[in-house]
């Protein structure tokens, strides 16, 4: 079996770990209620802020810039206010239905909680449940589309980065060669840094 937390270790290389910080994420969890999936914090603790093959965008909640806690109040609140229900077909793609809720929520204990987006439109989001699963991965993509992943963030990742589909209905692209990591500036009189993980052999 297949240990994804790893194997995307092993795919973008070692962390700088420039922001981990436990009190910053019991601030978050007690504001939204719930916890986040301990995979995704140790992922977003070893590289982000970071966005990786120049799209994925992941943020931290101890980083004043790109600062994960105003991400997903800004977030939720801007999909609370939105018409998301309008891509919705039928029960196949409603994430009500596979997250299994009455109402869908943003940024809530119960509701779907933002914890990563690309910069070509697709949001990712964390979920209790999807198709019976605990904590899954919710995505619309780009073109609007809802599908929900029965698995961990870290397996999301991982298939992400293999190229499989997973930021929404015709999303496969495959990035060969070593994944690019590009750091942002995290502060006044600090510049763009990218680097690069290990050969991947693909």
């Amino acid at each position: 079996m297949t240990d994804y937390l790893q194997a995307v270790f092993a795919m973008l290389g070692p962390g700088a770990e420039r922001f981990a910080d436990p009190a910053a994420w019991l601030s978050l969890e007690e504001e939204l209620g719930r916890k986040l999936p301990a995979d995704y914090k140790q992922i977003v603790d070893a590289y982000a802020p970071v966005q990786i093959n120049g799209h994925l965008c992941l943020s931290h909640p101890a980083s004043e810039w790109w600062n994960l806690g105003e991400e997903i109040r800004r977030a939720s609140k801007s999909w609370s206010e939105s018409a998301w229900e309008s891509h919705v077909t039928g029960p196949d793609d409603d994430p009500r239905v596979f997250c299994h809720l009455p109402q869908l929520s943003f940024g809530t204990a119960e509701g779907l909680v933002l914890l990563a987006a690309t910069d070509q439109g697709a949001a990712v989001f964390g979920a209790r449940q999807v198709h019976g699963s605990s904590n899954g991965v919710v995505v619309q993509g780009e073109e609007g589309d809802w599908a929900g992943h029965s698995m961990t963030f870290a397996e999301w990742l991982y298939r992400y980065l293999i190229g499989e589909e997973m930021t929404g209905w015709g999303s496969a692209t495959f990035y060969p060669g070593p994944v690019l990591l590009e750091y942002p500036s995290t502060g006044p009189g600090q510049h763009t840094r990218d680097a690069h993980g290990p050969e991947r052999g693909m």
